[in-house]
């Protein structure tokens, strides 16, 4: 399959990860709708290719779990780590004919505990707040585990 559905473009392979957590290192993760087992962190690709990544941020993290990132009490910050990695075989349909590789920048968002969380149906099945171990062994992306084992350098 070469083409991504007519109602869709091609998806851009810049993206970013975001790692919702609470000021007690508590982390949020979000069970993937089409692949049984996959918890992960808000991920989502750029829009556009101008779309400020701070942009695509709020947009996903709201999206995806319906936290506004702007509200009182959320911090969002850019942890300035790059990751590079191979698109799975079974998403690069999604994709322009060629691109394999992927460009993820990733991003914390300090939320206060308790925060509500709304999921899209289409994308996620359910989410639990795990302690920041506990959460990076559940991820199913060693990219998002690695993020979170990095949360208390940067949560400091």
């Amino acid at each position: 399959m070469n083409a991504p559905p007519a109602s869709r473009p091609y998806k851009i392979p810049e993206s970013v990860l975001v790692v919702v957590h609470t000021a007690a290192l508590d982390v949020l993760l979000i069970h993937r709708a089409d692949a049984v087992g996959h918890w992960q962190s808000v991920t989502g690709s750029k829009d556009a290719m101008d779309e400020p990544l701070l942009d695509t941020c709020r947009r996903e993290v709201a999206e995806e779990t319906g936290i506004d990132a702007l509200s009182p009490g959320c911090e969002l910050r850019d942890w300035r780590l790059i990751n590079h990695y191979d698109i799975y075989l079974h998403y690069r349909h999604r994709y322009a004919p060629g691109v394999t590789r992927n460009t993820e920048h990733v991003f914390g968002l300090r939320v206060p505990a308790g925060t509500p969380v709304t999921l899209s149906p289409r994308e996620h099945t359910d989410h639990t707040w795990l302690p920041w171990r506990e959460a990076a062994d559940r991820c199913f992306s060693p990219s998002n585990a690695e993020a979170i084992l990095l949360l208390p350098q940067f949560a400091a």
